[in-house]
């Protein structure tokens, strides 16, 4: 009932944004009566595509209809939120975002839809912490003392990879490097998934990748994990050190 009275709200304040205060505009007791379409605007494989089809099979399951989660990657978000905002506004096209929805407006000139205006906010669902990763072929970085101390011997030889400009991962890399006030190339991408690809590949050198698509791969063998971004270690990797024990307080 919490999840169907969370749909209903949500509609009601998207029409009344979309519809300026039309009248008589109503949503029927029995939503939702058809499939929602929910938009993740970052291909599969990420960390908002994963929680998006869990939550809404979840959800599916509990208000008897489907979760139709449809990947419109591009421009660090933009192209699936703008979608979301032209569709009708009946409360059957939802969005999930992370900071872009507050960070791409500092970051694009001309956004061809409003942040605040054209979109009603549900709930939050997850707080997901970074992590650094790279490649454990590289037998000669096992460390942040060791990440740094390279890239300081060797500026702008070393990259790290992001899901896209804007994005926690791409600002997390941006934050290090200027804390660690070292060089190193950012490698943007179109999503989380296809960075972590090419990191797996060898490709690209480190990533800050969210703790939800990487550590299948840290437990796998395949990416070593070298520190998470919070303030105290993660439940979910309990033996991996925060950035600040690692040599980089604050």
């Amino acid at each position: 009932m919490a999840l169907r009275y969370a749909f209903k709200h949500l509609a009601r304040a998207c029409m009344g944004l979309a519809l300026l205060g039309a009248a008589g505009t109503a949503l029927a007791d029995n939503y939702p009566d058809r499939p929602v379409k929910w938009i993740v605007p970052f291909p599969p494989g990420g960390a908002m595509d994963s929680i998006a089809r869990t939550l809404g099979e979840s959800m599916g399951k509990q208000l008897n209809t489907s979760f139709i989660v449809e990947n419109r990657a591009g421009a660090g978000g933009n192209i699936g939120a703008a979608s979301v905002a032209r569709s009708k506004p009946d409360g059957y096209t939802i969005l999930i975002v992370a900071n872009g929805m507050a960070v791409n407006p500092a970051l694009y000139a001309d956004l061809n839809y409003d942040p605040i205006k054209d979109f009603a906010p549900i709930s939050l669902l997850a707080v997901v912490p970074n992590v650094l990763v790279t490649n454990p072929a590289r037998n000669d970085v096992k460390s942040v003392d060791e990440v740094i101390s390279k890239a300081k011997a060797q500026p702008n030889h070393y990259t790290y990879a992001s899901a896209g400009v804007g994005t926690s991962i791409h600002l997390a890399g941006e934050l290090f490097v200027s804390m660690a006030k070292i060089d190193m190339l950012h490698v943007p991408y179109k999503g989380s998934g296809p960075a972590i690809a090419d990191l797996l590949g060898g490709q690209v050198d480190y990533m800050f990748d969210s703790i939800t698509s990487a550590k299948p791969h840290i437990e796998a063998g395949k990416l070593r994990a070298l520190a998470v971004t919070t303030a105290k270690r993660s439940a979910a990797l309990p033996n991996v050190p925060t950035v600040a024990e690692s040599g980089l307080p604050g």
